[in-house]
């Protein structure tokens, strides 16, 4: 039990350890292009609270985030209801729309995919070159 309060107040703190690199953060334009300017790949994932799509997806994109094929992704998510400015920049017009990027070019995008190999080819597109 003191482990786990002690455990739980230093992640509080953020000193516990960095957060994986795919860890998702809400979609910024400044951190986007921070992302962008590294070179990073990089996953926008447009979600909704509401949206069974969107459910179903979390928990594969999740997994695949945790492997080391995607470690370095970063992950942005924008909020289908309230970021309209990021949607049409973007040009989605769905909720459960992923798009990656490596570096500022675009390399793929689906809307509404919940079959985990489909998820993972699409991630791969922006995986480093082995």
């Amino acid at each position: 039990m003191l482990k786990s309060a002690a455990a739980a107040f230093a992640l509080a703190l953020g000193i516990a350890g960095p957060a994986l690199a795919a860890d998702p953060v809400p979609f910024t334009k400044q951190a986007f292009a921070e992302a962008q300017s590294a070179g990073k790949p990089i996953l926008v994932e447009v979600t909704a609270p509401w949206c069974p799509t969107c459910a179903k997806q979390r928990p594969i994109l999740a997994d695949l985030e945790k492997t080391p094929d995607f470690g370095d992704l970063a992950v942005f998510d924008v909020d289908y209801d309230s970021q309209k400015d990021v949607l049409k920049a973007f040009k989605v017009q769905k909720q459960s729309t992923l798009l990656v990027f490596r570096g500022a070019d675009e390399k793929g995008r689906a809307t509404g995919i919940t079959d985990p190999a489909a998820i993972k080819d699409l991630l791969s597109k922006v995986k480093p070159a082995a």
